[in-house]
């Protein structure tokens, strides 16, 4: 059974979130602020957190950094903020999934469910390699990526967005294509997400991320990894 953590100070936000999850045989914890978040988080090991960005001590955004210190758990950020750089913002310091205020309880329960897929290990094929270039090692069959002799800490997504270009080198994997095997089928036009996390995918592995080799932008269609 997945555990969730909603953060909202929205009493009838928490309460409708927590019904309807526990309706679909979640458990759920609850916090109505960022620093009950945090504890909530280390004493709960939720499976996916639910993030309210405007909270009454803290901005989300320090919520989300605070808990990437220590764990790579999905967070979907819930937020009445709606512009491109806020967005990119919560997407930049780690979230995962971006939904607004308003919002259907059935799409947002949908994105959480992707969220928590993308976080399970999946079974790998047979012919799983290392992939080896100048500046970092992808070992796929163990899900780990190694830089300069160390393992680099890659999020979910991250690996996920990874291992989908990855299985895909030297061929064009067009925006929509990433979108949708990373995220989810609904998704197809968030290009945002892409630019943020192909920036995290280049910070984290490319010896030069402002000149990128191994992470490829072709312009207005999608991305291609070459070694």
């Amino acid at each position: 059974m997945n555990r969730v953590l909603v953060v909202d100070d929205e009493p009838q936000i928490v309460r409708a979130l927590v019904i309807n999850l526990k309706a679909r045989k979640y458990e759920v914890d609850a916090a109505s602020d960022g620093a009950t978040a945090l504890r909530l988080a280390a004493a709960r090991h939720p499976d996916v957190v639910v993030l309210d960005l405007g909270l009454p001590d803290m901005d989300g955004v320090e919520v989300i950094r605070g808990l990437r210190g220590w764990t790579r758990v999905p967070i979907l950020v819930l937020s009445a903020r709606q512009t491109s750089d806020e967005k990119v913002e919560a997407l930049d310091a780690g979230a995962d999934d971006y939904v607004t205020k308003p919002f259907g309880m059935d799409e947002l329960l949908a994105r959480l469910r992707a969220a928590v897929r993308r976080a399970e290990p999946v079974g790998q094929p047979e012919d799983s390699v290392a992939v080896e270039t100048d500046a970092f090692t992808v070992d796929l069959a163990a899900k780990k990526a190694h830089r300069d002799g160390r393992d680099v800490r890659l999020t979910p997504t991250e690996w996920h967005l990874l291992e989908v270009l990855v299985r895909n080198a030297g061929r064009l994997v067009s925006q929509k294509q990433l979108l949708q095997e990373v995220w989810g089928p609904s998704y197809g036009t968030e290009s945002n997400y892409l630019r943020v996390y192909m920036a995290q995918l280049r910070r984290k592995l490319e010896a030069d991320p402002s000149h990128p080799r191994h992470f490829v932008t072709e312009p207005g269609m999608g991305y291609r990894f070459e070694r």
